[in-house]
Formats: structure tokens, sequence, C-alpha cells
């Protein structure tokens, strides 16, 4: 490979909103350069949009079928080796199967599938492929997030006892799908979004952020969905109770409808030993807190950080970093696995740490049996995949 990725986009056209982030996350490291993309169904609104980000016009297509034909037809050195699928969440698996298909390596964002099914069929796809694919949960991507993960992965808590996490907002606490707002008109539209509101658009975040730090699998479930707002077709609350593979049990909430609420999500778990909290409004620190010793605050850029955590860290400590590094960190952590070898990969499997096809499995497996459970009169439901 090329020491820069040639990267192509799906989406992200003009007036959408994730597609700048995740341009912006893929120059940060110079990992990447953009040479090609289909960024609107609307052929000439794709034009418009390849033109102004300076692509040549003939890498500029009107469907993502054009581009996976053009980009296939193009020498090996020239055409695009990665995509990223910006796109609503029913429009994520055909173009990810085409992109396999076609011998390109695969960004998607979450939730990785319209269902669990496509999910499934979607690892069948990619093993057979031979390429890899990674999922933006973005809050993975935290310097501080990774720490909390090494420092209850090598006991400083002890075994893990509750968890909880939590995800609220606020900006769907008015109709604003009934508005010219494109974004809440689209993840409010079962069509477009699936079987979830905010249990599949953040709560799927939540669990997967339970997950990932705890090191612990969710076994059974007891969830209370909720839809709030008049006339909405998707759920815009919840909150679900989990038990853990480890006995341990937690509690998760994921809302749309906490008025004044910006994306301060959170997470707290606590061993025997002690407890350790992290949320994003304060996303450079981390809270230690020991049953023996006085609370303690970990710092991002800090030198007595971890390896992974360090790993992750762009700027000396007391520099606030936010949302984009941590996006820009699953990027650049896919790309130094693109680009390694298979030794590198079993001598540092931290640093090529990011989210791939079994995390979008069991975030969609968390979307339908949360679904299931909230309409279920029984208390606690086995979590199925």
């Amino acid at each position: 490979m090329t020491q820069k990725l040639r990267l192509g986009m799906i989406g992200g056209g003009k007036g959408a909103f994730i597609g700048a982030l995740h341009r912006i996350a893929s120059r940060l490291d110079d990992e990447y350069t953009l040479v090609c993309g289909a960024f609107s169904s609307d052929a000439e609104k794709s034009k418009d949009s390849g033109q102004t980000l300076g692509l040549q016009d003939q890498r500029i297509y009107s469907s993502y079928g054009e581009l996976f034909e053009k980009e296939g037809a193009l020498s090996e050195n020239e055409r695009m080796e990665v995509v990223t699928i910006v796109t609503p969440n029913h429009l994520h698996f055909e173009p990810a199967k085409l992109a396999l298909e076609s011998g390109f390596h695969v960004i998607l964002d979450k939730p990785i599938t319209f269902s669990l099914a496509e999910a499934k069929l979607l690892e069948q796809i990619l093993v057979k492929s031979g390429k890899s694919l990674m999922l933006t949960h973005t809050y993975t991507g935290y310097p501080m997030v990774k720490e909390a993960k090494h420092l209850i992965a090598k006991g400083l808590i002890g075994k893990i006892r509750k968890l909880y996490v939590e995800y609220p907002q606020g900006w769907l606490s008015q109709s604003l799908e009934n508005t010219d707002n494109k974004q809440a008109t689209w993840r409010t539209d079962p069509s477009k979004s699936g079987i979830a509101g905010a249990m599949g658009d953040i709560g799927t975040h939540a669990f997967n952020l339970a997950e990932y730090v705890s090191g612990l699998h969710t076994e059974q479930i007891c969830a209370d969905i909720n839809t709030v707002v008049e006339n909405r077709r998707l759920d815009d609350d919840g909150a679900v109770l989990m038990k853990f593979d480890n006995g341990a049990s937690g509690v998760l909430m994921a809302t749309q409808i906490a008025a004044g609420e910006e994306n301060n999500i959170m997470i707290r778990v606590y061993g025997d030993k002690g407890g350790i909290v992290w949320q994003q409004e304060d996303a450079n620190s981390l809270q230690v807190k020991l049953l023996d010793q006085p609370a303690q605050v970990y710092r991002a850029g800090a030198a007595y950080l971890s390896g992974i955590a360090t790993h992750n860290c762009r700027t000396p400590a007391g520099h606030p970093e936010g949302y984009l590094e941590a996006f820009a960190n699953l990027y650049r952590n896919f790309a130094l696995y693109l680009k390694s070898s298979e030794q590198e990969r079993n001598e540092q499997p931290t640093i090529f740490d990011f989210p791939g096809i079994k995390d979008g499995l069991r975030g969609m497996a968390f979307i339908e049996n949360v679904i299931k459970s909230g309409k279920s009169e029984t208390k606690w439901t086995a979590f199925k995949i």
C-alpha cells in the first residue's frame, strides 16, 4: 500500500452532518487522501460536493454502484483502497457488501446495518472477502476511555460488581421531524433508521462503551422503552437493566428528550476494590476511586498513563483533546492496521485497537433485544445474537 491510503466516500455531501467529521478525522494524521466519492443520491449534488472538495470530475460518481464499477476498473496503484460509508442506517448494508465483494476495505458508521440479519450476512461476506472493516464507535477512541479499559483489565478495581452508563441528549425534546431538520427526519423514520430511535442512535454507543470498558458481555436485559414526544414513530427515551457474564449488574440509560442536555455520555464501573468514572464533558479526566486511598484523577497526556492511552494522546497534558481527535484515533489505528504485517499485529495488538464486525453484531443484537424486551411482559429476557 502507498504511504497514504486512498479513500473513497459514500454519502456525506453538502448539508450532511457526519460526512465532514469523517473527512476531518481521516486527515488529522495524514494517513488517508480522499480520491473519489458518491456523495449523494442526487447526481448534481454529488458532483457539486465533490468539486467543492477538490476532486477530479471523473472521480465524482452519481451512485455507489458506479463508484465501485469505475474504481474497480482503475489500476491497482490508482484506485481507492478504503471506502467510508456515512449514509443513513438503511443504506449501510448494500454499499458495504458491494465494497467488500469488489475488494475494498470498509469504514462504516454505526449502527452497522439496518437489522441483525443483515449484520450476520455482512460478517460472512467480510470473512470471505479477506478485507477489513472498521465501525466508528467514536467514544472508544478517547485516550482516557482506553486508560479506563486498561486499568480495569489489569485488576485495579477488582472484580466488577456494578456498571452504570448513560447518554442523555435533549435535541429531540421537541418534534423537529416536522420541520426541515433532515437529521431529525431520517432518525425518527422507521424506514431509514430501523426499529429503534434513541436506542439505535445513542443507546448503541452506550452499550458499546459499557462492554468495551468493562470487558464484559451482556447476558440478560430488562428494558423500559418510551416514546415521549406525541406522534413520534420511534422511541426517544429508555432504560435497560443488564446482567453480565461475570454476575455483575448494570443500568443503561439513553434519552433524546432530556431538554437542555447535550452529549454527555458517561460511564461508571465499580468493582470490589474501587471504581472508575469517565464522562465526555470532561473527556481528559478519568476518576479512580479506590477503597483504601484518596480519590485520584488521571489526566490525558500525563507520563504515567498506559501505552494504549499514550498512543491515542496527541497533545501535552493540559491541552484539551476532544471528539474529533477520538474520531481520528479510530481512523489512524485502522490505517496502521491495514499497513502492518501479521507479525506487527500480533506484537502490538493494542496499537490497532478499533471497533469491528463483532462490535457491529453486538450493537444490532442490543437494538433488537432491547426493543423486544421493551414490548415484552417478561421481566428478564436472554440477550441473544
